[in-house]
């Protein structure tokens, strides 16, 4: 990616709006193309192709599709834990071990997720890996991220921080939500690199 999509800095609240509007009007076959295309890019970053052990997640609706990412690194070889939501927004993780190995979970509040079924293997489970992909809505052009406000990352984040883990952080978007900039705070952490369907970007941080 030679250039940036331009946001002006309004909240994050109305940025979440206005990307998710922009995702909901992506058809069935937009979300499987960019899906297919998503997981041929992220394979091309060495840390997620070499990688033996992946935290990750399910992509819901029009999120970026990962599936089809899934399935290719349990084929390498590698091993690909879940998030399992829990009641304090906080994240519990199992293995992936094939799309027979999900179940949809309503939470209270929330949306429908689909979460591993298997052995509960606790929260620190993610200091343990050598990737976390992460969801969001967007990342700009320090590697700041936007995610759904729902808090559950910025836990994961801060455990690998406190854990001294220092697994690759990769974001999964997009091309559309590679912008600028992003208003940021103090707790934000940044990421090393963004996967798009037509790219990979590193950050010069990392």
């Amino acid at each position: 990616m030679s250039h940036f999509g331009r946001l002006a800095e309004p909240d994050k609240r109305t940025l979440r709006r206005e990307l998710l509007a922009v995702r909901n009007r992506l058809t069935a076959d937009d979300v499987r193309e960019a899906a297919t295309a998503l997981a041929e890019r992220a394979l091309e970053l060495p840390e997620v192709a070499e990688a033996r052990t992946v935290a990750a997640y399910v992509s819901v609706g029009t999120e970026p599709g990962t599936l089809t990412l899934l399935d290719a690194l349990r084929e390498r070889g590698a091993r690909v834990l879940l998030p399992a939501l829990l009641p304090d927004n906080d994240l519990d993780w199992a293995a992936y071990t094939g799309e027979g190995s999900l179940a949809r979970v309503q939470h209270r509040g929330k949306m429908a997720l689909f979460e591993p079924v298997g052995e509960r293997l606790g929260r620190d489970a993610v200091t343990t890996v050598d990737v976390v992909l992460l969801p969001g809505l967007a990342v700009d052009a320090r590697g700041i991220r936007l995610g759904r406000g729902g808090g559950s990352y910025d836990r994961v984040l801060t455990r690998l921080e406190q854990s001294h883990a220092h697994p690759a952080l990769v974001m999964l978007l997009y091309d559309s939500e590679v912008v600028e900039r992003l208003p940021a705070e103090a707790h934000d952490r940044t990421v090393h690199a963004v996967v798009t369907p037509s790219a990979v970007r590193r950050f010069r941080h990392s």
